[in-house]
Order: structure tokens, then sequence, then C-alpha cells
């Protein structure tokens, strides 16, 4: 793939529009959190949501096949990061459970995007290497 090709295929990825759309989620879902939590799970919560898109359009933004392989394993990190955020805020009875669970079933569905995303690039570079 050219690198100018590259660098514009972000917005076409599954994996980051789905990412979008669960940051979207987690920034509406956390509008109804404590206020003293402003600075606490809701700005964590917030900033691993935005991290999963950023990373995935950074890394296909990097010039080689490997640099995309670390920032989608970046990404993965951030998307297990609000699961587990996700998780202690629904403990906690923060927010509304609805959008909550709502949240919880696009970090499923984001971190089988990133996980087969990761396994086809691994296999690629894999091939490139036996030739």
């Amino acid at each position: 793939m050219a690198i100018a090709e590259q660098d514009s295929s972000h917005r076409n990825s599954a994996a980051w529009q789905k990412g979008m759309e669960l940051a979207r989620l987690v920034y509406k879902a956390t509008r109804h959190f404590p206020p003293d939590e402003r600075f606490g799970l809701t700005n964590q919560l917030r900033r691993a949501s935005v991290s999963i898109p950023s990373n995935i359009a950074e890394g296909k933004g990097r010039l080689t096949t490997g640099e995309f392989i670390q920032f989608l394993g970046i990404a993965r990190g951030s998307t297990l990061e609000v699961q587990t955020q996700l998780e202690l805020a629904l403990d906690l009875g923060f927010g509304d459970p609805a959008e909550i669970a709502a949240a919880q079933a696009l970090v499923s569905e984001q971190l089988r995007i990133l996980n087969a995303s990761l396994a086809t690039l691994r296999a690629k570079a894999a091939v490139k290497k036996q030739h």
C-alpha cells in the first residue's frame, strides 16, 4: 500500500470507526458520572477511549507494518483499560447502566476487530520475512 493511500485510509478502517463510536459513547455515558469524579474515573475513561482511534490513526500514518502493529497493540491496551474502567463504573453505580452496557458491548466488538487486524498483519509480516 502506498504511503499516501495508507495515510488517508484510517477513516475507512473498521477498527478506527468502532473506536470513534466507542469514544463518543464513553463521553455520553460519563456525563452522568458524579461531579467529584470529573478528574478521576471520568477523565481516565475519556482519555483511554480517545486513545483507541487516535493510536489506530497514528499507526496507519506510520511507514512500516511493524509500526502499525505496535500502535494497534497500544489501541488494544487502551480498549482493555476502558473495559476495566467501565466495569468499575458499573460496580460503583456511576452513570446509566444501559449506557455502560452499550459501551461494554462496543468494547467487546472493538477487541474482536483489533485482534483480527493484528493476526492478519502479523501473518502478512511473517510471510514477508520468509521471502
